[in-house]
């Protein structure tokens, strides 16, 4: 009773922590999606599957497939962007790596939305961009840059990145340099050595990565409504609406919960890829 009492003294913060902020919510958002939307919106208590057919109407299922396509693309571009930094990270002098760092997380210091409004600066007809290639003559009049596909691939991209390169950077900085070495004797090229050795030891990281990119992507709602315009709809800015516009509440918990879902699939895929190469490196 001793050791229980004690396992429990230190898991209890944390139990209660996930209890209150997270089981309780989702019970909540559980229980809201199997009534039914009042006439002036909030709850009916009277129990529906209307709002699980509803999911796959084709506007809803059109949304899903933007936001999975748009979230797709910027984990692509994070992995091929933050794979060469997290490696290049990993040859600097040890002084300058920690720079590096704290030059790589160093936004997250500062607001989300900040950060998205300098986006608008620097994208806008009269923002930085357009002024510069006017200024160089490439262009004769202003880019619509703001308020397109591009436009929100590329604030998400810029929000998350780091999320792509620290656990890559983690998992570079430990690999073992002499096994590029012993590949080199073997008569390995560089490009050689690196596809059959760095990759696939790195490769449990760029899931992660990826992973960690691709999540908040898919529920960002603040990029695409500013840097979007709103005329491209991501599933989080279909979650908003659903509760603060249309006051259609049961929806809204049925289209969380079914983000929630298949974001819960890919942490089960990310966690099955890890253990089958952990025990692919160990064999």
């Amino acid at each position: 009773m001793r050791r229980i009492g004690e396992r429990f003294t230190l898991l209890g913060p944390g139990l209660g922590y996930l209890t209150v902020l997270m089981v309780v919510p989702l019970a909540l958002v559980l229980s809201y999606s199997i009534f039914q939307r009042g006439r002036f919106g909030g709850l009916v208590y009277e129990p529906t599957g209307e709002n699980f057919s509803r999911l796959f109407d084709p506007l809803y299922l059109d949304v899903v497939v933007t936001s999975v396509k748009l979230a797709g693309v910027t984990t692509l571009l994070a992995l091929l962007l933050g794979y060469p930094t997290a490696y290049a990270i990993t040859k600097l002098p040890p002084k300058w790596k920690t720079v590096a760092l704290i030059a790589l997380v160093l936004p997250f210091w500062t607001n989300f939305l900040i950060r998205t409004y300098a986006w608008i600066v620097l994208l806008s007809p009269a923002g930085l961009v357009n002024d510069a290639l006017t200024g160089w003559g490439l262009i004769d009049e202003p880019l619509q840059l703001l308020y397109r596909q591009p436009a929100i691939v590329a604030g998400l991209l810029y929000a998350y990145l780091p999320l792509m390169v620290l656990p890559l950077y983690a998992a570079l900085e430990r690999m073992d340099d002499e096994l590029l070495e012993a590949a080199a004797n073997l008569g390995a090229r560089p490009a050689r050595a690196f596809l059959s050795v760095t990759f696939p030891l790195s490769l449990p990281a760029v899931i992660t990565g990826c992973v960690f990119v691709f999540v908040p992507s898919i529920g960002n709602f603040v990029v695409p409504e500013l840097l979007g315009g709103g005329q491209t709809a991501m599933v989080g800015n279909l979650v908003r609406d659903q509760f603060l516009k249309a006051r259609d509440w049961p929806f809204g918990a049925t289209l969380a919960l079914a983000v929630v879902a298949m974001l819960v699939v890919l942490l089960m895929i990310q966690a099955w890829s890890a253990r089958r190469l952990a025990g692919e490196k160990n064999a």
